[in-house]
């Protein structure tokens, strides 16, 4: 007897408690849910395209160590001036290149760093801002 009666109050407690859970759970309202959605579609976009130009700066960054090697193997081979100058200046330009290229990357992912913050932000208001 006291065993059904513990199970039926244990059942009792069980259904309210999920009741309870259930109607404490907030409901963010679609339109914000879209936004949401779009938002975290866009920093996913971001990086991923964060990650590409990093594979792209690293294949590059190899391929003017190479030219700067070649560079050094010209010098000791006793190229002509017009080729050493030549290598010299595709040097410069891929340095340049790379620079740039880096200073670009620190942008976006600043960019991104901030739009995740806006995300969480938001997410965090619409989750405040409703009424259960």
């Amino acid at each position: 007897m006291s065993r059904k009666l513990f199970h039926v109050l244990f059942l009792g407690i069980s259904i309210i408690a999920l009741t309870g859970t259930a109607a404490a759970q907030r409901r963010i309202d679609r339109g914000e849910r879209r936004e949401l959605r779009a938002d975290r579609r866009e920093i996913r976009a971001d990086t991923h395209e964060i990650r590409g130009d990093r594979r792209e700066i690293y294949r590059d960054t190899r391929e003017r160590r190479s030219d700067v090697r070649e560079y050094r193997q010209d010098r000791r081979e006793d190229a002509s001036r017009e080729e050493l100058r030549a290598d010299r200046q595709e040097i410069r330009g891929d340095t340049r290149e790379l620079r740039s290229d880096r200073g670009e990357l620190r942008d976006d992912i600043r960019d991104r760093r901030g739009d995740v913050r806006d995300y969480r932000h938001d997410r965090r208001d619409a989750r405040r801002d409703v009424v259960p």
